[in-house]
C-alpha cells in the first residue's frame, strides 16, 4: 500500500474542505487550531496501472498549514510532518510521498535528526519526497512543450529559478547532460551553492531574477516566490514559455500575456481514471487524471515494490535515478502535462 501525505493551501482553503469532507469541528476553526489538529486519513485511492496491475492507497492530510511558516510557528509546521509521517506507517503504508512544503520543511529543518514519535520509531526507507519523479517531468515538459511554441532548445536560454534545490539542480542536471540547450542561467538565494552547482556543470550563468528572466526564451521556476518580486509579461521574450513547478501554483493567474505561455510543471496525467476525491479538492483540471509527479512517485514505487526513500536528501538526484522513475513512469500509464495557458 502506498501513502500520500499532503495538506491544504490556506487556512480559507483547509476550513473550506474539513467542511467538504465531513470534519465541521475543524471548519470553523482558526490557525492556533490546526496547529494542534492531529493528521488524519481522509481518502483511500485505488489506481490501476496501464498493464492492469491494481495498487491501494491512502492520503493522509498533514493539517500543516504555509501560514505556520509565515507566522513563525516553526515547531507546530515540524510537527504536523513527523506526526503525519509516524500516522502513515502506524498503518502500514510501505511507501509514502512528502507532497508540497511536505518535504521541504523535512529537508530545510533536518527532520532526519527525529527518529522517535512517541512510541514509533520513524523507518525512513518507507518515505520519499518524490522529487525524482517531478524533476523528471518538469524536464520532459522543458523538452515536449517548446518545439510547439516555436522555442528551439540549441538556440534557447533557459533559466531554472530556485536551480540549487533538490529539483532545481536536478533539473540543471538533466538540461545539461540530455538536451542540447543554448545556454542555462542559474538564480538562486545561495550564492556558494550556485558556485559548486557551476563547477559541477562546468557551464550556466549565475544571475538575479532581475537580470535572467528578460534573457529567458523558457522560465522554470522551482522556487517560492520570493516577497517584493513581480514579474512584468512585457519584459519577457514573446515567445516565452514559463514552467511553475512551486506548490501552489500561482504564476498562471499572476501572469496574462499572449506570448507569455504558462505551464503547470510537475504535473502528470495517467491514462486510466484514478478513484479518489483529493485531486478535486485541489482543483486539478481533470481531477481523475491529473495529480502531481511526487504523489505519483510513491504509486510507481508500489507498483514496481521498490519500497526505498527513492528521493532522500538535498542535491542527491541522479540521472540515472531520473531514467529508472522515468521508463516506470510510461510503463504504467503517466505522462506529463502538455497544455499551457
Amino acid at each position: 500500500m502506498f501513502g500520500l501525505i499532503g495538506h491544504l493551501t490556506s487556512l480559507e482553503h483547509a476550513q473550506s474542505v474539513a467542511r467538504e469532507l465531513g470534519y465541521p469541528e475543524y471548519a470553523d476553526q482558526g490557525l492556533d487550531f490546526w496547529c494542534s489538529a492531529p493528521p488524519q486519513i481522509v481518502d483511500t485511492i485505488k489506481v490501476t496501472s496501464a498493464t492492469g496491475q491494481q495498487i491501494e492507497g491512502r492520503y493522509v492530510e498533514s493539517c500543516f498549514l504555509p501560514e505556520m511558516l509565515a507566522t513563525r510557528r516553526i515547531k507546530a509546521a515540524t510537527r504536523k510532518i513527523v506526526n503525519a509521517m509516524a500516522h502513515a506507517q502506524k498503518n502500514g503504508i510501505n511507501i509514502t510521498a512528502l507532497g508540497g512544503f511536505s518535504s521541504i520543511i523535512f529537508e530545510n529543518f533536518n527532520l532526519q535528526q527525529i527518529q522517535q514519535v512517541r512510541n514509533i520509531k520513524l523507518e525512513f526507507e518507507r518515505f520519499t519526497t518524490g522529487n525524482t519523479h517531478t524533476a523528471y517531468i518538469i524536464c520532459r515538459q522543458v523538452e515536449q512543450v517548446s518545439k510547439p511554441l516555436g522555442i528551439n532548445l540549441s538556440q534557447a536560454t533557459v533559466a531554472v529559478c530556485g536551480a540549487t534545490g533538490d529539483i532545481g539542480s536536478a533539473i540543471c542536471r538533466w538540461l545539461n547532460a540530455r538536451t542540447d540547450v543554448a545556454e542555462l542561467l542559474l538564480i538562486a538565494r545561495n550564492q556558494e551553492r550556485l558556485q559548486l552547482l557551476q563547477e559541477e556543470l562546468g557551464r550556466g550563468k549565475i544571475m538575479s531574477v532581475e537580470e535572467a528572466l528578460p534573457q529567458a526564451d523558457i522560465i522554470v521556476w522551482v522556487a517560492s516566490m520570493p516577497k517584493g518580486v513581480e514579474i512584468d509579461p512585457t519584459q519577457l521574450k514573446h515567445p516565452c514559455l514559463l514552467i511553475d513547478g512551486g506548490y501552489p501554483k500561482n504564476l498562471g493567474n499572476i501572469i496574462k500575456h499572449p506570448d507569455v505561455h504558462v505551464l503547470n510543471g510537475g504535473i502528470v496525467e495517467h491514462s486510466l481514471d484514478i478513484e479518489w476525491k483529493i485531486m478535486s479538492i485541489v482543483n486539478m483540471d481533470v481531477p481523475a487524471r491529473q495529480l502531481f509527479a511526487c504523489f505519483a512517485e510513491s504509486m510507481l514505487l508500489e507498483f514496481e515494490k521498490l519500497y526505498t526513500n527513492f528521493s532522500w536528501g538535498r542535491n542527491q538526484i541522479s540521472l540515472e535515478k531520473m531514467d529508472l522513475i522515468g521508463q516506470v513512469s510510461l510503463k504504467h500509464g503517466f505522462r506529463p502535462l502538455l497544455m499551457v495557458s
